[in-house]
């Protein structure tokens, strides 16, 4: 079995209201119990805004650490799933269930099994 990123990713000039969040965050509880279900959950988070962030980057032997994302994009990680499928088609229908409980876009990543995976 691989184990697959299922990234949502949202637009954070256009956030819900609370009710809004309440629902969303109900349909993706039952994505997620219907993961555990069956067997492909592995791990679930929400994230904090992107704002809250600290990046900390190498800089000539040692770090700089600043404030918001590396990224200046209107687009922004806002949760996670990790899965474990039996190939990618698994993930995919798992993502396909994740976006339709989040209405927002999720990208899927298998993690790489070694070096030989990263290039």
């Amino acid at each position: 079995m691989k184990q697959y990123l299922l990234a949502v990713h949202a637009d954070e000039t256009t956030l819900e209201t609370g009710a809004e969040l309440a629902a969303q965050m109900a349909r993706t509880g039952k994505v997620t119990d219907d993961m555990k279900a069956a067997g492909a959950w592995v791990f679930v988070g929400g994230l904090r805004p992107s704002h809250a962030s600290t990046v900390v980057r190498p800089a000539n032997g040692g770090v700089t650490m600043t404030d918001g994302p590396f990224a200046e994009t209107k687009e922004q990680l806002a949760g996670f799933w990790v899965v474990q499928c039996a190939d990618l088609d698994e993930a995919l229908s798992w993502a396909d269930k994740c976006a339709q409980a989040c209405g927002r876009p999720v990208e899927v990543r298998p993690f790489a099994d070694g070096p030989e995976d990263v290039a």
